[in-house]
């Protein structure tokens, strides 16, 4: 037995009618083909993935999520933060890879090899296998918080779950059915460790397979990153100390969609504010007679900062180039420099952030 999708209160419904209006007006800003797309994606990559590593005790600056998400490098060996987002937004670039596939199945090896993405960097993990020993989540003051179903009974719960994933309650709300996907995987845990990762990697996983592209946009990551300690309390809440799926999920379900509909306001705000930042920049350089292109240097520059080969790369121009517009800019006073040679960067000045 594992935990059903509770009725449909009163509450859930006023919740899923608002999230339904926000869903669509997200998805239709979503899929126009906006310039400035591209780089919100990245800064809301950066914002939801370490977000939701935070929740487990890994932090990095948000300069260095946005180059870690971006796929900018390997991390060091040993630096376990910088590791643990590498690894996540490799397990979640799997996500949207599954989103497309015609042939996509939800089978064990689909958990086991995103959790083997995700904790790769985590030996002790046991990265891809289900545990084979007990474990308990301890409260601060040293109590048994959670007690985790017997290593023996791993696998055949995990079963029924993917049973469920791909055939129950299909007829409910795809945001339910996530939340519920979510609260299965992170009661059964079925790892040494890495639970929760996994766990919101599978909730998004399950809303791309059911149509909801661009897993960041429509993840709740970065909500629960910030409002941990709401997370941990509805988690007891549904699990009562143990693995107990006859229990009232309602309450996490709740969670689940307060925490969408914060995000969906919140993303269709910065898709707003993007567009008209993009539009200012579009003006401030047709202004001045200059190519199209510098628009998305100074776009870059405002956003977390470029070099020469981001922004060579996205405007399709060679590095010689790329310097050539850099002077332009610097000479403008709308961008600084810093750092020199090949660890140059680029970031907006005072007076293009005014603007």
């Amino acid at each position: 037995m594992i935990y059903a999708a509770p009725p449909i209160t009163d509450s859930l419904a006023s919740r899923l009618d608002d999230l339904g209006t926000l869903r669509d007006a997200l998805g239709d800003r979503i899929a126009t083909r906006s310039r400035w797309l591209g780089s919100l994606r990245r800064e809301i990559r950066a914002s939801a993935f370490s977000g939701s590593t935070a929740i487990e005790g890994f932090t990095v600056s948000l300069d260095e999520a946005r180059e870690l998400t971006r796929g900018g490098g390997a991390p060091s060996r040993g630096d376990e933060h910088r590791e643990a987002l590498a690894c996540y937004t490799r397990a979640m670039d799997h996500v949207g890879t599954m989103a497309i596939d015609p042939s996509f199945r939800w089978l064990d090896r689909v958990i086991l090899d995103l959790h083997f993405e995700a904790c790769y960097f985590q030996p002790e993990s046991e990265p891809g296998l289900w545990r084979k020993v007990g474990v308990a989540i301890f409260a601060d003051d040293g109590s048994t918080a959670f007690s985790a179903p017997a290593s023996e009974r791993v696998a055949g719960l995990m079963a029924e779950l993917i049973e469920w994933l791909a055939d129950g309650d299909l007829d409910a709300d795809p945001f339910v059915r996530a939340a519920i996907a979510h609260l299965n995987l992170i009661s059964v845990h079925p790892f040494r460790d890495g639970n929760g990762r996994i766990s919101r990697i599978i909730q998004s996983l399950v809303l791309a397979q059911a149509g909801f592209g661009a897993p960041e946009f429509f993840s709740i990551e970065e909500y629960l990153g910030s409002h941990t300690p709401e997370y941990y309390a509805a988690l007891r809440e549904a699990q009562g100390g143990s693995f107990q799926p006859e229990r009232d999920a309602t309450g996490w379900v709740e969670l689940c969609l307060d925490a969408h509909l914060v995000q969906a306001r919140q993303r269709l705000d910065q898709i707003k504010q993007a567009g008209e930042r993009w539009q200012r920049l579009e003006d401030l350089v047709d202004s001045r007679g200059w190519p199209d292109r510098l628009v998305i240097a100074l776009e870059q520059s405002l956003v977390g900062g470029t070099d020469r080969g981001r922004y060579g790369e996205e405007a399709g121009i060679s590095e010689a180039t790329a310097s050539a517009d850099f002077r332009r800019l610097l000479d403008a006073g709308l961008v600084r420099q810093l750092g020199r040679g090949r660890n140059t960067r680029y970031v907006a000045s005072d007076e293009l952030r005014a603007r």
